[in-house]
């Protein structure tokens, strides 16, 4: 069968990249399309846009970069057109996707679409969920609450669990030693707080800097920042000479260096649920610019108190959240220096323990995988 897949940044990229891997061994002849990143590449999907070209965040940086946008959405769907597809998968990235599904029932309207990472409708513009109804066959839910959320609106979702286990539990080097790690990292031998600034320019900008300062003064411990996939060197180069910290950056590296970090200052996103199932006490940040005031008037249109996927997920403030005029350098050393006490250590390991039962086992690829072959297959044979 023929699979059009797109993921429109890295934690998307990842995922999509496992439930690749999942189809073609269920689908020894499976041809991939698609617009993802160097991971869904690896898998087998030929590339029609990298992600880097397409990850912009804020209207500001959309609104600049917006025949750009566009002109990704047009050769988007000229390449579904021609490559016309047995299915199209969506992964997250709700802005970009939601259009697509839209062209591909108007234009194929026998071909199935599929969500993979169903957008956070729940946390807000639920008005997208009109569009979901109308132009997604099937949604495959990786957070177990939104079972009930979807069902309470009338749209039946399946929770195949999160592929966050997948690459969490079966990744490679999982009994790496310390000195191991920092010998092939070219690290000190002092223990290590890791700093995870997300995965695009605009985040890491805004955000990194905080961090530093916050955690530049901590003493005894080196800071060490998870290169994002696809961000040069030069920048992380700039903002830790302009913040006078002692920093340095792995690639490539970003489980393997939180396995063997005390702490983690962490951007919210994919990267949270990521780093307590590895089991590094954090502290989640969040960037937006404008303050209390602007938090304000988000709040009128976002519906969780909560942030960040752990949370969420537990339902409860399990880690720390500092975000928007809270994420301040004073507040993220005071957090950041209460997670390296043995209390806050232990605590956190027994709050995790209680987050990767909620989550579930690794498999998940393959559970969707196998959802969406059949799908198909039912399909074709109507």
């Amino acid at each position: 069968m023929k699979y059009f897949v797109i993921a429109g940044e890295a934690s998307g990229d990842l995922h999509a990249s496992g439930l690749l891997k999942a189809l073609k061994r269920r689908d020894h002849d499976a041809e991939f399309m698609g617009l993802g990143g160097d991971m869904m590449e690896d898998a087998g999907c030929k590339l029609v846009k990298h992600y880097r070209d397409m990850a912009y965040m804020g209207f500001i940086a959309v609104a600049t970069h917006l025949g750009k946008i566009l002109q990704n959405m047009k050769d988007c769907k000229n390449a579904i057109s021609e490559f016309k597809p047995d299915i199209v998968i969506l992964v997250d990235y709700p802005s970009f996707n939601l259009k697509i599904a839209e062209f591909v029932k108007k234009t194929l309207p026998g071909t199935p679409v599929h969500y993979y990472i169903a957008p956070k409708l729940w946390a807000w513009k639920e008005y997208r969920l009109k569009s979901i109804k109308k132009y997604v066959d099937r949604v495959y839910s990786i957070l177990p609450f939104e079972i009930e959320w979807f069902g309470k609106r009338g749209y039946k979702v399946d929770y195949v669990g999160n592929p966050c286990a997948d690459a969490v539990y079966n990744r490679p080097d999982k009994e790496e030693s310390f000195e191991s790690f920092c010998t092939s990292q070219y690290l000190d031998d002092k223990p290590i707080i890791a700093l995870l600034a997300g995965s695009r320019v605009q985040e890491i900008r805004s955000s990194l800097p905080k961090m530093l300062e916050a955690t530049k003064n901590i003493e005894g411990y080196q800071l060490v920042i998870a290169g994002a996939p696809s961000i040069y060197d030069k920048l992380y180069d700039e903002i830790i000479a302009t913040s006078g910290a002692d920093a340095k950056v792995v690639h490539d590296a970003t489980y393997r260096l939180l396995a063997q970090s005390k702490a983690a200052v962490v951007c919210s996103g994919t990267a949270t649920l990521e780093t307590a199932l590895i089991g590094t006490p954090q502290t989640v940040v969040y960037h937006i610019g404008g303050g209390k005031w602007v938090h304000r008037f988000l709040n009128i249109f976002i519906h969780v108190d909560q942030v960040s996927l752990v949370n969420l997920i537990a339902n409860r403030k399990m880690v720390k959240e500092l975000i928007i005029e809270n994420f301040t350098p004073e507040k993220v050393e005071a957090e950041v220096r209460r997670l390296l006490t043995d209390e806050a250590q232990q605590q956190m390991k027994n709050d995790y323990m209680e987050l990767r039962r909620i989550v579930g086992d690794a498999g998940v690829g393959d559970r969707a995988a196998e959802m969406i072959i059949d799908a198909v297959n039912t399909r074709c044979s109507e």
